[in-house]
């Protein structure tokens, strides 16, 4: 899986930004001192050993679930055979027996038939027990008994009686042992075909992936050196190759349009339930339904690198964790184990006592066959892959499954406010000269020419504001954002500073307070233009509120929830925006270290759940009991963060934690259903009907738990969400 790691060019990027977003105090001292960017840059780089060391382990688990599928796969296959053969021979064995002491209306004698039923017995409980064979064998290796252990301790504790019964009748013709080989061979086609479903079951977890997979064309339409179109295979396109996409077609992988324009339907993918517009220059998504327009366009990522591929490998790297519950269920998967064991001890010496061996061998064969102990392992995977399934079809991707388990716990919510709350566009409300020597298309070709390159959103409001306007940059030089100042750089060999107002309160560089206020009261950011110690123009930039960050705040406090925002900006503005969001608790002017601590802080009052939507908000999503990134787009990999919400809207986080709410609801009740079943039915098989005149064979044991299996199943598919949350 891609990784959010830092290049030079990154590392050089954020440390510019850092700067840029930290202006002179009230002492005139640097908000953003050197050791501050030591810290932080310590943070990020700590975080990146992190991930290096989580990559090696992230490939292996994603191994580890590719094998461990075809291997079940291969196992069905098997399984299938195996049956086959079973139940083929099986036929004959039970017309040659005498099930329960009754001769059958289609029973046949001929000379050696106890004999030729024992041969085929056998073969079927070395053919077709070897699968129950070998798996108590792999249990017992790993010192983890369960259902396969009983399941081999009841077919062979069968088969061994049945063929003392055989021999003993043999040797004495006087009294008659009744053995039970038509009940295990019955018993070994029912528990293959219990087999058989519970593969197929576990063939389902990991089912997204294939889901995900089945969303892109088998071929494309490239355009080749000549213009011309021919169909190629999805799986060998190349990066830079130029596809023609068809109106409604799916579009094949990632790309940039270089021609047309369209609507895409990326609901399959982010959850975007509307038409998403593109144009030239906009991205695609390999996967998504392209509207009523033909376009061309560039493939920029394939396989591995693009985004259903990168969402690929993070939910198989989700399907192997393990969380608290699934532990707690091992630990009590084991208990049920031993108790069954003793149990079927207990009955038999108890009723060998007052019935017989003879009648006391079936009710402990149905004990041990009746016990379920691993519908507990197979419960919890089977309704987080279904969690997997829904969240991923929603633009929702989970990275680290144990946060969510304790998601009903949380009592805070610590969130950005730039990008989370906001939209994170900041849009030139004003912007203008204020000296003679310069038109506003001088202060903003000097504005955009300092600015161009940071992918800071000040930085970008100017530029998307000249390429709006087609004005060009300048000739500029020693280009670089300062600490405490904003960004300086010489311009047609003059000097040029673009910064806050603290800038010019320190330097005694004259300004118009009253305008500033004027503007800053709504809600703009303002930065000043400075050549020779005066300002020759400024620009007011302000963000804007997303329509559903009310909502999401209103909810979180229904769910008792309380937010906490965060924020770079200054104490006025993160007022201004929380007295709208009616948010009480409001830190301002953090750095990203200093957002870690608060998590850590809030930490010591109850579970915290950071959101944010940037490598700034690493340190603190890593810190929290659960990290959402918020507005990933294409660029899904944000490893520290355990959930990442590809499009920008908070409310999806509100559905993510009422999904989570009920899966692990849905788990809880699983848990409490399958471990009921466990000790309600082998008290039933132990014989405490007997005396009602009441017994549970080993067949209806083996039923028993194949329906367990599929009821299983069938809960895990019950999970849904609620599309108006």
């Amino acid at each position: 899986m891609a990784k959010n790691k830092l290049t030079d060019e990154q590392m050089k990027q954020l440390i510019n930004d850092l700067k840029r977003d930290k202006p002179a105090n009230q002492e005139g001292e640097p908000a953003t001192t050197a050791t501050d960017m030591a810290e932080t840059i310590g943070s990020y780089s700590r975080l990146q050993e992190q991930q290096e060391l989580a990559e090696a382990a992230t490939k292996t688990n994603q191994e580890m679930v590719l094998d461990d599928r075809r291997q079940a796969t291969r196992t069905i296959t098997k399984l299938k055979q195996k049956l086959s053969v079973a139940v083929i021979l099986s036929l004959p064995v039970i017309g040659l027996s005498k099930p329960l002491g009754m001769t059958l209306p289609l029973s046949i004698n001929i000379p050696y038939q106890a004999w030729i039923v024992l041969a085929l017995s056998t073969i079927i409980y070395l053919y077709g027990g070897l699968p129950f064979i070998g798996g108590a064998w792999r249990e017992l290796k790993s010192k983890m008994p369960s259902t396969m252990v009983l399941t081999t301790m009841g077919l062979t504790l069968t088969y061994g009686y049945s063929v003392y019964a055989t021999v003993m009748n043999y040797l004495h013709t006087g009294d008659f042992i009744n053995p039970y080989f038509w009940g295990l061979v019955v018993l070994i086609d029912i528990m293959l075909l219990g087999q058989i479903i519970e593969k197929q079951a576990f063939l389902k977890i990991g089912a997204t992936t294939d889901k995900l997979a089945s969303l892109l064309p088998k071929e494309a339409q490239q355009i080749n050196e000549l213009d011309e179109i021919k169909a190629i295979a999805v799986a060998d396109l190349q990066i830079g190759d130029q596809l023609t996409i068809a109106k409604g077609a799916v579009i094949p992988a990632d790309g940039v349009i270089v021609a047309g324009e369209t609507t895409t339907n990326e609901a399959m993918l982010t959850g975007e339930a509307t038409q998403v517009i593109k144009q030239i220059d906009d991205e695609v998504l390999g996967g998504s339904i392209n509207g009523e327009g033909v376009i061309t366009m560039r493939v920029t990522h394939v396989g591995a690198d693009s985004f259903l591929g990168r969402v690929q490998a993070m939910v198989m790297q989700t399907q192997g964790q393990k969380n608290t519950t699934q532990m707690t269920a091992n630990k009590i998967e084991q208990r049920l184990f031993y108790l069954t064991l003793l149990l079927a001890v207990v009955v038999l010496i108890f009723w060998t006592a007052f019935i017989g061996i003879d009648e006391a061998l079936p009710l402990v064969v149905t004990v041990l066959i009746i016990a379920c102990p691993h519908a507990l392992k197979l419960a919890i995977p089977l309704v987080t892959d279904r969690l997997m399934t829904l969240t991923a079809q929603r633009g929702l991707l989970i990275q680290h499954i144990e946060p969510l388990e304790h998601a009903d716990k949380l009592k805070y919510a610590l969130m950005d406010k730039t990008g989370t709350l906001t939209e994170g566009n900041f849009k030139i409300r004003t912007l203008k000269s204020i000296s003679a020597e310069y038109s506003d298309s001088d202060i903003l070709a000097i504005m955009a020419t300092l600015e161009n390159g940071s992918t800071h959103p000040l930085a970008q409001g100017i530029i998307a504001l000249a390429k709006k306007k087609k004005i060009g940059l300048m000739n500029g030089s020693e280009i670089e954002s300062q600490p405490g100042i904003g960004v300086t750089g010489v311009i047609n060999n003059q000097r040029f500073a673009l910064v806050a107002i603290d800038y010019l309160v320190e330097h005694e560089i004259a300004f118009d307070q009253n305008y500033f206020d004027k503007l800053a009261d709504a809600g703009n950011s303002v930065s000043f233009l400075v050549t020779t110690d005066k300002v020759v123009g400024l620009v007011a930039q302000g963000d804007v509120i997303k329509a559903s960050a009310i909502k999401f705040i209103r909810e979180l406090k229904k769910m008792g929830i309380t937010p906490v925002m965060l924020t770079g900006d200054n104490p006025v503005m993160a007022q201004r925006v929380a007295k709208s969001l009616t948010i009480s608790d409001v830190k301002a002017q953090l750095k990203p270290d200093e957002k870690a601590q608060l998590v850590r802080e809030y930490q010591q009052k109850g579970p915290v759940m950071m959101i944010g939507d940037g490598v700034n908000d690493s340190p603190a999503l890593a810190q929290a009991d659960l990290g959402i990134a918020i507005g990933a787009g294409p660029d899904i990999a944000i490893a520290a963060a355990d959930v990442v919400i590809v499009k920008t809207d908070p409310t999806d986080i509100l559905k993510l934690l009422a999904l989570v709410n009920t899966t692990n609801a849905k788990i809880k009740r699983s848990l409490w259903w399958v471990t009921l079943y466990n000790v309600v039915a082998t008290l039933l098989a132990a014989g405490i009907i007997v005396p009602l005149g009441l017994t549970l064979n080993p067949m209806i044991g083996a039923i028993l738990a194949t329906i367990v299996t599929l009821m299983v199943t069938s809960n895990a598919t019950r999970v849904r969400a609620k599309e108006n949350q």
